[in-house]
């Protein structure tokens, strides 16, 4: 098993917020009338994705019908319907849409996660329970560091939640903070002092640059009212995918309609 499949073990087993835990498996055993045949997950949801990433992907909280119920993160939401139909249409899905932790998705050169992995009471969680859950994004982030290029983040929360993270992990981070809006893109080079030592996932050069874009989260509030576009979505992934140097197109999951013209 390998550093970042240990990480995600663990992260799967925390019991550290009490309110958290107490939801999570209310909302496992009542259900929803339309999962009744479900067995819930009702556990925190580790990250997705491969433990190669050089592009992150930095939600909020597991959905409590979505990854609380399925076990993968922006999987079985409406949420996560519009993250992985853009990402397919950029090759970095195999598949537009995400049901459930066997339905064969694979991401190519990214890795979803968020701040908080359990799901919290009306989509928010406390800021006592954001700081008790950095740590494992911390982690996450130090042994995706050799590789790690970009980092995508979806939200005020995410940034906000974010930005220690990557201090904490031996990026520095702009003074003053970095404010959040969509389109924003902020490049935190590695603290010269941090004594991280960059081994983890892909040991080889040490950590480099990482480049944050902040993006309008893809909730049903979003997306519903056109706050985020489809067009919105895929052009930030598109740069945040440019800058990691994942090539565009070069695998099979992209569709014939997305290749550039002169390549169809």
């Amino acid at each position: 098993m390998n550093p970042l499949s240990e990480l995600d073990a663990r992260i799967s087993g925390c019991s550290a917020c009490p309110r958290l835990v107490a939801w999570r498996e209310e909302v496992g055993r009542v259900k929803r009338a339309a999962y009744m045949d479900w067995t819930y997950w009702a556990r925190p949801v580790p990250g997705f994705g491969p433990a190669d990433a050089s592009m992150l992907a930095i939600g909020l909280a597991p959905a409590a019908h979505g990854g609380n119920r399925t076990g993968r993160m922006f999987t079985g939401d409406r949420s996560g319907d519009v993250l992985y139909k853009a990402m397919y249409e950029l090759g970095l899905a195999s598949s537009p849409v995400a049901e459930s932790m066997d339905d064969g998705l694979t991401l190519r050169g990214v890795r979803v996660t968020s701040p908080v992995h359990c799901a919290p009471p009306e989509n928010k969680p406390t800021p006592g329970e954001r700081d008790m859950c950095r740590p494992w994004l911390v982690r996450e982030l130090e042994l995706l560091g050799p590789r790690l290029r970009s980092a995508v983040i979806l939200g005020a929360f995410g940034w906000q939640a974010a930005l220690p993270a990557f201090t904490a992990a031996g990026w520095r981070v702009p003074k003053p903070r970095p404010r959040f809006a969509h389109g924003t893109r902020v490049t935190l080079e590695r603290a010269e002092d941090s004594g991280h030592s960059g081994a983890g996932v892909g040991v080889g050069a040490g950590p480099g640059p990482v480049t944050l874009y902040g993006c309008f989260h893809v909730s049903q509030r979003n997306t519903f009212t056109g706050r985020l576009t489809p067009d919105m979505l895929k052009d930030v992934l598109r740069d945040a995918a440019g800058e990691a140097g994942i090539p565009p197109y070069a695998s099979p999951y992209a569709p014939l309609y997305a290749l550039p013209d002169g390549q169809r």
